[in-house]
């Protein structure tokens, strides 16, 4: 009758912890949606935490189109569509090569396949501060420093290890059989991956989407050391709004600006969410 008694407890004990966390969690959401919905003055002649009085979407407005960033006062727009064009190109090439390069080591494994696979995932765990300086110095030597195609190529080069552990976690959990009867069929290697394999990775090309696609619109070191000075992108933009504000500051508009750069990612992983467990769930069974 105890045991009974105490494992509702506990449930509704671990629930209630969550809740609270949850709670913590969400209220920072909360102060930047609703102030950003205000009116400078309705803020600052009332608790920012209030429900606003008068709904406007002028801090939006003002955040996506002519809000200041230094002397150029062009809101966060052609920095949302720089960071566009650079996140792109960077998550198709990292996913591709990666995924191709988990296919190669999981059924054309060579000799130094388990080597290089070590030496891929330590350079994804390496402080990205540490890369800054031979970046800058390879990139000026390219010639590509400042510009849209020096970051793609930056974060296809970072993305490439993570993209590679993740395809080839999940390929290792495929039948090989499958590949063998492929190669009886007469199929070469990269039409066995095009027709056999590329088919069967969409739980995992999910997930890579997902992890990708949040590695590099966030980013914020190497677009502000490597971005184009007038057209960083959105990370450095907001955070350069939030600090060129002069006499009282606008918060509506620097709340505005935060969610304006955090809805895509809010976005992706609402509506992949479900998917992007699967996809973990897949990979997982076997290393």
């Amino acid at each position: 009758m105890k045991t009974y008694l105490r494992q509702p407890l506990g449930w509704a004990l671990a629930h209630g912890v969550l809740f609270l966390l949850a709670l913590y969690s969400l209220v920072p959401l909360y102060v930047m949606v609703v102030a950003s919905f205000k009116s400078l003055d309705e803020i600052l002649h009332s608790s920012i935490i209030a429900w606003p009085m008068l709904w406007t979407t002028a801090g939006w407005e003002k955040a996506w189109s002519s809000a200041c960033t230094g002397l150029v006062c062009t809101g966060i727009q052609p920095y949302f569509l720089e960071t566009m064009l650079i996140l792109f190109p960077a998550m198709v090439a990292a996913i591709v090569i990666g995924a191709l390069n988990g296919y190669l080591m999981s059924f054309w494994r060579s000799r130094g396949a388990d080597i290089l696979l070590g030496a891929l995932i330590i350079g994804s765990f390496i402080p990205l501060q540490l890369f800054l300086i031979p970046l800058a110095i390879t990139m000026q030597k390219l010639g590509i420093f400042g510009s849209t195609f020096g970051l793609i190529l930056i974060h296809t080069v970072y993305g490439v290890p993570l993209t590679t552990m993740l395809y080839r976690n999940f390929y290792v959990t495929l039948p090989p059989e499958l590949v063998k009867a492929a190669i009886v069929d007469g199929a070469g290697v990269f039409k066995i991956f095009r027709s056999v394999i590329v088919p069967m990775s969409a739980p995992i090309t999910i997930v890579a989407v997902i992890l990708v696609f949040g590695g590099i619109y966030n980013d914020y070191l190497f677009a502000l050391t490597f971005g184009e000075p007038g057209n960083k992108p959105i990370m450095a933009a907001v955070l350069n709004i939030i600090a060129t504000q002069y006499g009282v500051a606008e918060h509506n508009v620097n709340m505005a600006a935060v969610m304006i750069s955090a809805l895509p990612t809010l976005l992706i992983f609402l509506i992949a969410g479900r998917f992007f467990v699967m996809g973990l769930a897949h990979g997982s069974v076997k290393g």
